[in-house]
């Protein structure tokens, strides 16, 4: 049987991990980014070509006050192949902006991204 590619967006709390990154607190006035769109990442052939079954690729990045993002870079990485796929992805993902003390505000934020070949 053939094997297929999986990938798993990791979105591991990322309204806890905003939290603790700009310092909200959730309450009546501030709330983290909340995603709305996500794009799961391409996997790169000769990742599965190589014999590799997982990887994981931490995304560090600013979501603006209209819930775009900017300025993703590579936080750390079990396989370099994996990087630009990552990054291509969450540069297309939109999100509800973080509400600070009653406003949207740009914050910072890092995501987990699974790769997984099954």
């Amino acid at each position: 049987m053939k094997s297929f590619l999986k990938v798993h967006a990791l979105l591991v709390s990322v309204s806890l991990f905003a939290l603790s990154v700009v310092g909200l607190r959730a309450d009546e006035k501030n709330e983290p980014p909340v995603p709305v769109r996500t794009v799961a990442p391409d996997v790169p052939s000769s990742f599965s070509r190589s014999g590799n079954t997982t990887g994981l690729v931490t995304v560090r990045f600013l979501v603006d006050e209209k819930g775009s993002v900017q300025d993703a870079t590579v936080e750390k990485s079990s396989h370099r192949e994996l990087e630009e796929s990552a990054l291509k992805a969450v540069r297309k993902w939109r999100f509800k902006p973080a509400i600070k003390d009653g406003h949207p505000a740009a914050v910072h934020v890092s995501i987990p991204i699974k790769f997984e070949v099954e």
